[in-house]
């Protein structure tokens, strides 16, 4: 699948965005998808993903609670909501996809990636 990012931007600590994921292709639902970003100087990092149906998520400990990941397999998109942001969750946020059905957390897996859509957070 090909991955289409979309939804940063600039907001203040305390703040909420909506970043949108869109896959081309029909094989969209059969892809568990996830949330990575990475912030300058640092690795690439786990945030969130989520199931092939939608049924079963799973969260990076440093945004559970905040962080919301979904998924419209009509509309072959995913999304993350962010809410109660904090300065460092500032980063590129990049979308992936993996065909397997695992729960693990290593981007190694995921074999399509989309282009990365800026997040900062000011305090």
């Amino acid at each position: 699948v090909q991955l289409q990012a979309s939804g940063g931007g600039l907001v203040q600590a305390g703040g909420s965005l909506r970043l949108s994921c869109v896959a081309s292709g029909r094989t969209f639902s059969s892809h568990r998808m996830g949330w990575f970003r990475q912030a300058p100087g640092k690795e690439r990092e786990f945030v969130a993903a989520i199931s092939r149906s939608g049924s079963s998520t799973n969260y990076a400990d440093s945004v559970k609670g905040r962080f919301t990941i979904s998924r419209d397999n009509a509309k072959n998109t995913v999304y993350l909501q962010m809410n109660s942001l904090k300065p460092e969750d500032t980063a590129v946020y990049y979308c992936a996809a993996t065909p397997f059905n695992t729960d693990t957390a290593s981007p190694n897996v995921f074999a399509s990636w989309g282009q990365g859509t800026l997040v900062t957070v000011s305090s």
